[in-house]
Order: structure tokens, then C-alpha cells, then sequence
């Protein structure tokens, strides 16, 4: 059962009335303490979800979103208040959490049992009310310095994995997918394409217009080329101008199409950065390893290279893809190469 917020006279004042409504589960076998619980947390604002024995509560708690606070009676049916603090501490799952044993047990042995359990603080049967509130307000302390350790820890996995200039995966995060794809594709004995995309003259770009506007076409070919790509497949920042694509389950056909669609993107419209507009189109070189052949992520990088070197000395804005005498991964795709004009010198 869950209970709301109480509907407060405006002209009384609440001292939890500046703090954000916060979920709590109690579960306990007897209804009137149940009721009487549910009923003295939410006249502090508390919304309360109450059930009667420990296989609810557990249900209640597997739940995404669950409460991160809860109350728990010691002895119910089922499930008792120490078997459900077990189960969720061997589970080891985010977010945390909190856990009041609600016990009328008062030997030192007792309570040194539930503590041991898992549960974070008890409160003995009759409980008064300040000292529940306190200890409640212990938790929300814990669960907010949680909460903010998540964060921090959220904020420093982008840092090791995102290029910060355009939000894609860094080198070291693109290389270490690129080897897992490789094992999973020998393993599957599936296909698994890669290309390398270089911005052609980029140099000139800075000399021109600036490194700030050379930074936003960076990041504006970087969305272009996300946006050709599915959902599972991966671009990250392999150099200065450069980027890795990594393609699962893509035949060399299937890749040669992906190819020239993220050039075509490129080049559609020139980049507007302020007043200046600069054209940007990319040379991209692509590679494939197919039914479970023998390749390494050194031997993709390498052809790939190779089939993008031949694009620059082409002319640029194309695709090539590698010959079959070159790392003897796949042969050539079956479908022509669209080609595009090649720009001229500058």
C-alpha cells in the first residue's frame, strides 16, 4: 500500500517542507504498527510504500526505482528483516539501499546479528519518533554522499573514455572496443568492418580560420558521422583529424554503403562556424575481416591505413577499401565503389 504526502494547512509551517518528497518502504506483519509507522512518516513528507511481509518487500525492492530508504520488522513471515538485508548486500547492486531493522529485540547478540546482515542502523519496537527521524535523516545524509560518489565516479569514467572536444570515444577507449569486436568476430565467426576517416586539408583550416574554428568542424564532422551510424556501431577520435569507425556484423558490401553515406554526410553543407563557412569532406579508408578468418586489431588498423592512403593520393573525399593482398582479410566487395569528384588542391 502507499501512502502520500499529507495535505498541509498552509498557514502551519513544515520543517520538512523545503526538502524533496523521498520514497520509503516499511514492512511489517502487524497492521496497526504498520499503520502507525506509515502514518508518522508521511506527516514528515516521506511517501510511504507498505507491505506486510518479506516476500513483498523484496518484490517492492526489486523493482527499478525502488526505495532507497526502507524499514524493515525484524520477525515476518517468509522472509525476515536479517534474510532480506542478506539478499540485497550479496547483490552488491546501485543504487544503495538503506536499511532500518525495526526490532523489539534488545540483547546485544540480537543486534549485533542484524548489523551483521547488512542492515545500516535499527530502531527498537516501541520506536519514538525524534529518534527515528534522526536516524532516518542519517540515511538520506549516507544515501546523498552516495549518490554524489556515483556522480564523481560517472564523471571520471567519461573523462578516461570521451574525447573532450567531440563527446566521441578517445583513442585508448576506440582501440580497447576495436579488440574486444576482433575477438567476438573470430569467436562468432562474424563479419566485422573497420575505416579510418581522415578531414582532408585540415591544416588549412587552422592556418585560415583558427584552431577554435578548425575545433568546430572537428566536432560537427563527428556528429555528422554519428548520425550514418547504427545504434551498435562505434566512431571514437583515433588522431589529430583522424577517426576510427568500427562496424559489428557489417559484410564488406554493407560497409562499403556505410562508407560512402558518412562521406556524403560530410561533405552535404559546408560547416557554418560564426561568419565563415568552410567545406569539409573526409578520405576514408575501410577494411572487413568475414567468417571467423584470422585477423588482429593491428592488422584492420593497418589496411584500413592503407586503403585510406590510397584515397588521399586519389584525390580525396572517397572511399577506398583494401585489397585482398592486404592483410589477407577479405576480398573485394562485390558492388562497385561510388566515387566521388576529387577536390581540388586546397
Amino acid at each position: 500500500m502507499r501512502y502520500g504526502m499529507p495535505t498541509l494547512d498552509p498557514q502551519t509551517p513544515d520543517r520538512e517542507a523545503d526538502k524533496p518528497n523521498v520514497e520509503i518502504l516499511i514492512a511489517d506483519d502487524d497492521s496497526v504498527s504498520r499503520l502507525m509507522l506509515a502514518k508518522q512518516l508521511t506527516s514528515w513528507g516521506y511517501e510511504v510504500i507498505a507491505v506486510a511481509d518479506g516476500a513483498q518487500a523484496w518484490r517492492a525492492l526489486q523493482k527499478p526505482g525502488a526505495p532507497q530508504l526502507a524499514i524493515l520488522d525484524w520477525m515476518m513471515p517468509g522472509l525476515t528483516g536479517p534474510d532480506l538485508c542478506r539478499e540485497l548486500r550479496s547483490r552488491g547492486r546501485e543504487p544503495y539501499t538503506y536499511v532500518l531493522l525495526l526490532t523489539a529485540r534488545t540483547e546485544r547478540q540480537d543486534l549485533i546479528a542484524g548489523m551483521e546482515s547488512g542492515a545500516d542502523d535499527y530502531i527498537t519496537k516501541p520506536f519514538h519518533a525524534q529518534e527515528l527521524e534522526v536516524r532516518l535523516r542519517a540515511g538520506r545524509r549516507i544515501l546523498d554522499l552516495q549518490t554524489e560518489l556515483v556522480e564523481a565516479r560517472e564523471a571520471l569514467r567519461v573523462q578516461a573514455t570521451r574525447d573532450p572536444l567531440t563527446s566521441i570515444w578517445n583513442r585508448y577507449a576506440i582501440l580497447e572496443s576495436l579488440g574486444r569486436e576482433v575477438t567476438r568476430a573470430v569467436r562468432e565467426r562474424s563479419a566485422l568492418a573497420v575505416m579510418i576517416a581522415d578531414l582532408d586539408h585540415f591544416k588549412e583550416v587552422n592556418d585560415t580560420h583558427g584552431h577554435l574554428c578548425g575545433d568546430a568542424v572537428l566536432r560537427e564532422v563527428a556528429r555528422r558521422m554519428q548520425s550514418c551510424l547504427r545504434s551498435y556501431d562505434l566512431v571514437g577520435r583515433y588522431g589529430g583529424e583522424e577517426f576510427l569507425l568500427v562496424l559489428p556484423a557489417s559484410s564488406s558490401a554493407n560497409a562499403v554503403q556505410l562508407g560512402e553515406r558518412v562521406r556524403a554526410a560530410v561533405a552535404a553543407e559546408p560547416v557554418r562556424v560564426g561568419e565563415v563557412s568552410v567545406r569539409a569532406t573526409v578520405s576514408i579508408g575501410a577494411t572487413a575481416v568475414e567468417g571467423g578468418a584470422e585477423a588482429t586489431a593491428d592488422d584492420l588498423i593497418q589496411a584500413a591505413d592503407a586503403a585510406l592512403y590510397r584515397a588521399k593520393a586519389a584525390g580525396r573525399n572517397r572511399v577506398e577499401w583494401s585489397a585482398s593482398d592486404e592483410g589477407r582479410l577479405v576480398s573485394e566487395p562485390e558492388m562497385p565503389l561510388p566515387v566521388a569528384a576529387p577536390l581540388r588542391s586546397g
